[in-house]
This record gives C-alpha cells, sequence and structure tokens, in this order.
C-alpha cells in the first residue's frame, strides 16, 4: 500500500514538473500524506495530537523559531491562565497535578513542550506562509507555499527559501491573535514618549515612576495596569467602551467553573442575573469608578460577539483607592500630553495600546469561502465554525480560548480519520487487484 500513497505524491510530482517549468519555480513541491497544519501554538499541537492519537501523520508549519510564539515572545512576564487549568488542558494529556489552579506563563510553555514531546511532535519552524490554495487536479488539493528563513547569525547574511507543500488536507491553526491591532489617533506622530502594544511589554519595572496611559480595558489592559502599580508607575486606563468586570472566584470556586456548572440547569439569562448580583455584591458599583456595564449579560454579551468579561484579579482594588486612574476615550495626542473626549489634558510619559489581536488568514488563504475578509473569522458561527470546504478546517476561531480549540482539535481528528480510513481502504483495494493475479474465464 505504501507504494500507492508514493505514486499519488509522484503522480502529483509529476504535474508540478509542467509548472515548474512554465513558472520557472526554484523546487518541487513537498508531498504530505497527513494533513499540513498552519501554526504551532496550542490549537496546532492539539490537533496534531488529536490526528496522530488516530494513526494519521500531519506536518505543522511555524513562521516562528519556537512553539506557542505568542506566549513565548508576545506575552507579559506576570501572566498566569486567566481559567482554572482544567479548562485549558489539551487533549489527551492533563496538566500536572502539582502545578497550581491558575498556572504561569512559564508553567504553560513547559506543559506544551511535554506536550509536543509526549506526542512526538515536530513542526517545521521559521516557515512564513505566503499562500495556500486548493488545487483541483488528481482529485483536488492543497498547495501551502512558504518562506523558509534558515536564521543564520548575521542578519544581513539571512537566506531565505521558498518552498511549497501539498495536502488533501489543511489545518488553519494560526487563531485569532496572529496580530497586533494598534489604531490610529491624530498625534500619534508627535508624542515623543515610548508608544508600544502589550505584545512588546514584559514587565513595569522599566516604568517606575512614570506615568503611563494603557488605551484597552480587556483583561489585559487591566493586568498591565496593576504591574505597572505594582512596580510604582502612575497608571491610567483608557475606558472608551462598557465592561463587564467579574470576580475570579465566587463560592470558592472559580468564576468560569461555576457558570458552565449551572448552565446546565438554568437558562443564560438566569445565570447571568446570578453572576451580575453576586458581582456586585463583591466588587460593589462599578459604574461610580467609570466602568459601566454593558445591558447585556457577561454570558449572552459572549455568545453574541465574543467580548470575553474581565475577570479581576486586584486591579479594581488598586482603582478604588485611586492608585489607577480611569480615563475617557482619547481626542488627539500632542509632544508629552493626550486631550480625552471630554475635554481634559493630561501629560504621559508612555503610551501602552492592550487593543488586542486579529486574524491575518485572508492575507495567504486564496480562493476559499470559509474565512470572512473582514475580521478574518470563520464566518460559520460556534460551534460550526471548524469546518469549510475540500479538506480546509480551522482551529482556534471559536472565541472559547483553549477549551474551544481543544473541542475543534477533536472534530477535525475525527472528520478527517473517516476520509482518511476511506482513502486507506481505496489504498488496500488497488494494492490487491495490482498483486493477485486474474483468474482464467
Amino acid at each position: 500500500m505504501e507504494y500507492l500513497k508514493e505514486l499519488e505524491g509522484k503522480s502529483i510530482h509529476d504535474y508540478y514538473q509542467h509548472i515548474i517549468k512554465k513558472d520557472k519555480m526554484v523546487a518541487p513541491p513537498i508531498w504530505v500524506p497527513g494533513p499540513i497544519i498552519v501554526g504551532a501554538g496550542p490549537s496546532g499541537l492539539a490537533a496534531s495530537a488529536c490526528l496522530k492519537h488516530k494513526g494519521i501523520p500531519s506536518l505543522i508549519l511555524e513562521r516562528h523559531h519556537c512553539l506557542a510564539s505568542m506566549w513565548q515572545l508576545k506575552t507579559y512576564d506576570r501572566l498566569r491562565l486567566h481559567l482554572p487549568k482544567q479548562f485549558c488542558q489539551l487533549p489527551l494529556m492533563p496538566f500536572p497535578n502539582n502545578f497550581p489552579s491558575y498556572p504561569t506563563k512559564q508553567q504553560f510553555l513547559a506543559y506544551l513542550k511535554a506536550y509536543a514531546e509526549n506526542f512526538d511532535i515536530r513542526p517545521l519552524f521559521r516557515r512564513t506562509v505566503l499562500s495556500a490554495e486548493f488545487d483541483t487536479n488528481f482529485g483536488g488539493f492543497w498547495r501551502v507555499k512558504t518562506r523558509f528563513n534558515k536564521g543564520t547569525k548575521k542578519k544581513e547574511d539571512e537566506e531565505e527559501v521558498v518552498e511549497e507543500y501539498s495536502s488533501r488536507w489543511l489545518i488553519v491553526a494560526t487563531g485569532e491573535n496572529a496580530e497586533e491591532v494598534v489604531p490610529q489617533i491624530e498625534g500619534m506622530g508627535e508624542f515623543e514618549g515610548p508608544i508600544l502594544h502589550t505584545s512588546l511589554y514584559k514587565s513595569g519595572s522599566l516604568f517606575s515612576g512614570k506615568n503611563v496611559l494603557v488605551v484597552g480595558c480587556g483583561n489585559s489592559g487591566m493586568e498591565v495596569c496593576l504591574d505597572l502599580s505594582n512596580h510604582n508607575a502612575k497608571p491610567s486606563l483608557v475606558v472608551r467602551d462598557t465592561v463587564h468586570i467579574l470576580p475570579q472566584q465566587m463560592l470558592g470556586k472559580s468564576t468560569f467553573g461555576l457558570s458552565m456548572w449551572l448552565l446546565k440547569w438554568f437558562p443564560i439569562h438566569f445565570v447571568d442575573q446570578f453572576l451580575l448580583v453576586m458581582s456586585y455584591l463583591m466588587l460593589g458599583d462599578t459604574s461610580q469608578f467609570g466602568l459601566n456595564r454593558p445591558k447585556l449579560g457577561p454570558l449572552e454579551l459572549k455568545n453574541l460577539n465574543g467580548k470575553t468579561p474581565v475577570l479581576d484579579v486586584g486591579t479594581l482594588a488598586q482603582i478604588k483607592s485611586g492608585k489607577i486612574k480611569v480615563c475617557r476615550g482619547i481626542k488627539r495626542l500632542a509632544q508629552h500630553s493626550v486631550e480625552f473626549v471630554d475635554g481634559k489634558v493630561e501629560n504621559f510619559d508612555a503610551i501602552i495600546f492592550a487593543t488586542g489581536y486579529k486574524s491575518n488568514v485572508p492575507s495567504w488563504l486564496k480562493g476559499s469561502e470559509m474565512f470572512n475578509e473582514k475580521d478574518g473569522l470563520p464566518r460559520k458561527a460556534f460551534p460550526n465554525g471548524w469546518k469549510g470546504e475540500n479538506g480546509l478546517y480551522a482551529v482556534g476561531f471559536t472565541k472559547r480560548g483553549l477549551l474551544g480549540a481543544s473541542i475543534d482539535a477533536k472534530r477535525i481528528a475525527e472528520d478527517i480519520e473517516h476520509s482518511w480510513k476511506a482513502i486507506e481502504a481505496t489504498h488496500h483495494l488497488l494494492d490487491f487487484t495490482t498483486t493477485t493475479p486474474l483468474a482464467s474465464s
């Protein structure tokens, strides 16, 4: 049967020889028997592990030099998982028992490294996907073109090679957080202090004694403000929209875990009202500090547009004490100051944008209707956004974090298993007919 798989790859290889001669490409494509996975973050690792568990090989292409590059390179030092570990573990391998309920960044990275080693997952690093498109020849297959940066020590000597990989299946695992979102504000070019995204922020120790404006009031913005305050900086937080702030723990249990349990028995509206009453009793009226709540409850809002409530880890106490100031939206920047929409003007030494990330899939995935061109997310809403057309899949685009990625990975592996077994059955049949002599009539 193996020689038939080789024959399949060889047929596509021969087909490409014509294209190579026509387009003067440097090298023929590399045939991948199993799925190609783009992205070696938690989502890509989960998909690869679930496939391997079913006996299906895969190949991960990763643009950076390491696993989980987002966690390794673009997160701050004090980061911990915001949800308990049982809701963040990847399929087939739980966190170690000695890990705390909310593992640190370094503990999570150690877990991912152990996960890859356990399932013998070996991504090809420094492969930036330039394009991926479906070719209808030979029953259809995906062509994935990459730029391979060999990563020599001297930047001027870096050698880049264009490679192409082909497979019947393509799994997009680059996630919702592939590229930073930095809003353009009037006067940004005039401001003389540093302006950076949270992807470059590591610790508040660099800003001790400084007036720092943090733009964005999600979990990252809130936690960066807390970190700055703990390092004796003077942070201010820009809050333009309404926001739900919930305690991280309720009644001795994680708020998330308690919510999931209640949803098994009660409608979402009832659970939202319970969360809001408990939050009021535990945190007080947040609106008196400039943190107004949306009209929809936290869970309904999450289901509607994916907006995650903030789980308070101590920031609200600093806001109440005045150590963290809350500001309205920004109107414009000047050399050393910021003018807000309410007319107030204040001086700042630095600005940090906690304005999130976006998907980059539309920039390289060609000819597919699965992803929305505007936001780079699957057009189908959860839980149906994991499967596209022609063997195309998406993992980690549910706006439900690591838990959602794990659910996607299991579904994808089960779906591919059906077509994988069908191909194997065909190969077995061809193997039988080519090795068994026909009976004489």
